[in-house]
């Protein structure tokens, strides 16, 4: 390495930008090392569990597999179906408010 290089390096080293970020140049401050020995992890079992879930398979009668579009499709249905019950009833001038049970004639 001649003097040229070296010098170049110690003024990039110098003046150069700092790194950021996870990955930063070996300057950056190293972890102090712990005074304790590390300790042996607790018992664990015999088996480990697998990380894919259950190790028996789900039954199908016992979950509610509901397609989201669907219910999606059978609200906007509903939801028609009250729009168009109401356009009726105002078209044919019916007070909803007398022809709901429970409804109070207002004062």
């Amino acid at each position: 390495m001649g003097i040229i290089h070296a010098l170049l390096c110690w003024v990039m080293e110098v003046f150069g930008p700092r790194p950021r970020g996870r990955h930063r140049a070996e300057r950056a401050a190293t972890v102090p090392q712990l005074l304790a020995p590390p300790t042996r992890p607790a018992h664990r079992s015999t088996s480990p569990r697998s990380p894919y879930g259950l190790e028996s398979p789900l039954k199908g009668e016992e979950t509610a597999l509901v397609r989201p579009y669907l219910v999606a499709f059978e609200e906007r249905q509903r939801q028609r179906e009250r729009r168009l019950a109401l356009v009726l009833a105002a078209d044919f001038g019916i007070d909803l408010d007398q022809h709901v049970i429970g409804a109070r004639r207002a004062a």
